[in-house]
């Protein structure tokens, strides 16, 4: 089951998925590297996650392993959003997304290509 992840659980994760499944050591080396955080704030957040049942953890040398799929909690976050800021309206979403972004012209190709793949 999908849960909500904060934003420091999700580094936590994006790590685990880049990866797979690590020794914990691993995942205070990237998010030393990429944000700067201490062995015990890496920790704690595992743990965090570890509760939440995102991550299994393992012995020997406390490994760790995604429980839950990149795709869909992004689609599950997506969805929350749509639900939260646009009252579930697909169409509010969208609307706002081309308002404000610059898109390039491969873009527009990639997205026409998304929608011609969904009507079939």
């Amino acid at each position: 089951m999908l849960m909500k992840l904060f934003e420091s659980e999700q580094k936590v994760m994006e790590v685990l998925w880049e990866e797979g499944e690590i020794p914990a050591k691993r995942v205070v080396e990237v998010l030393s590297e990429r944000v700067g955080w201490n062995k015990n704030t890496t920790y704690t957040v595992i743990k965090k996650c570890i509760e939440k049942g995102a991550v299994q953890r393992s012995e020997p040398g406390f490994r760790c392993r995604p429980l839950i799929d990149r795709h869909e909690f992004e689609s599950y976050e997506v969805n929350e959003l749509i639900s939260r800021t646009f009252k579930g309206s697909k169409k509010n979403f969208i609307s706002a997304f081309f308002a404000e972004q610059d898109l390039t012209k491969e873009d527009l190709e990639e997205i026409e290509s998304l929608i011609q793949r969904k009507r079939r």
